[in-house]
């Protein structure tokens, strides 16, 4: 866990989400809670990350989300380096247990 992004106001906000039981709910509080801009790169980063973890090629996602390689690279290395929280995701999205 980044100690910089553990404080008492990201636990609210993870508890926040956490309390969220619909899609429909989920819409409404980030649309309330971030831009446009900002939901859209979250959910291209998300879409990226998918398709690194059906090994996907750059230019593959690329074409299909519109993200730059800077932003590819950047989701690959998270993949790879991060704090796994993707694989919990993807694991979970897939009925692991994990």
């Amino acid at each position: 866990m980044n100690k910089k992004i553990k404080t008492e106001a990201m636990d609210h906000l993870l508890d926040a989400v956490l309390c969220l039981e619909t899609k429909e709910e989920c819409y409404s509080f980030f649309e309330d809670l971030c831009t446009v801009q900002e939901l859209m790169s979250l959910s291209q980063r998300y879409e990226v990350a998918s398709m690194l973890n059906e090994h996907k090629t750059y230019l593959e996602i690329a074409d299909k989300t519109g993200a730059s390689t800077a932003t590819i690279s950047r989701v690959n290395r998270c993949l790879n380096y991060g704090a796994d929280g993707y694989e919990i995701v993807f694991g979970r999205l897939k009925g692991d247990t994990a």
